[in-house]
């Protein structure tokens, strides 16, 4: 039976999440599920041996105890996902399946580790911000971190398009930091366990390196990837 990766279901380029795995990647082991807060099935949940959480709309204020008005809020939330994802993240860690985040499943990682999100990150939003297409900036990488043991470098090139954002004020204590926006907004560009004892494999990113360009030759698409997938392929399920 092939292992099966959860994508959760997003209202904005879930294709783009889709395609990021191709054929050679999958291979005769491996198969793509949608997990969908539209279609509810929760039961699929149970299915599967890896999850990617998708970016989107700004997670509900009210799950992190945020503003009711923002600037750049969205005319409606969709709490309904939240709720959906919240399933897929809580089922990941009681059972310790591999998670990868991306942009919003980043912020969302940390909220439910018990951190916030910066609702808008103001000024900042001229450097991260998507316009007609992604933003492009260099991000800094901990030497001592997972991410670094993984990419195999201290910086590199990474899309951008978000207009929320983690800090070291609205990190989860359970967190570490493993890169940086290289500019003066020092943004969190990536999340991992601060004790990763007893955890399975959990990496969140704040760019899309599912829609990268070149995603095939940057490390901070194509390592990534790689290594969700050799994790994936651990798993008993």
């Amino acid at each position: 039976m092939k292992k099966k990766i959860g994508i959760s279901y997003t209202e904005t380029n879930f294709q783009n999440y889709w395609n990021w795995f191709t054929p050679a990647d999958l291979g005769d082991n491996l198969e793509l599920i949608e997990l969908s807060f539209e279609k509810n099935n929760v039961k699929d949940i149970e299915l599967c041996a890896g999850f990617l959480l998708t970016g989107g709309i700004d997670v509900t204020p009210s799950f992190y105890g945020g503003a009711l008005e923002y600037p750049g809020q969205p005319d409606i939330f969709l709490p309904e996902r939240d709720e959906f994802e919240k399933l897929i993240y809580d089922y990941s860690q009681a059972l310790k399946i591999p998670v990868l985040g991306i942009c919003r499943g980043m912020q969302y990682i940390n909220i439910l580790e018990g951190g916030k999100v910066l609702e808008d990150i103001g000024s900042a939003n001229l450097i991260h911000k998507k316009e007609t297409e992604d933003k492009v900036h260099y991000v800094n990488i901990g030497h001592n971190s997972m991410l670094y043991a993984i990419i195999g470098s201290e910086n590199g090139i990474v899309n951008s398009a978000h207009h929320q954002g983690v800090n070291g004020y609205s990190l989860s204590k359970n967190l570490i930091a493993n890169c940086y926006a290289d500019s003066p907004d020092q943004l969190i560009e990536g999340l991992e366990f601060k004790d990763k004892t007893d955890k399975s494999f959990m990496l969140a990113v704040q760019w899309h390196p599912e829609r990268m360009k070149e995603k095939e030759i940057n490390p901070l698409s194509q390592k990534l990837k790689d290594r969700f997938l050799e994790e994936v392929k651990k798993m008993e399920k």
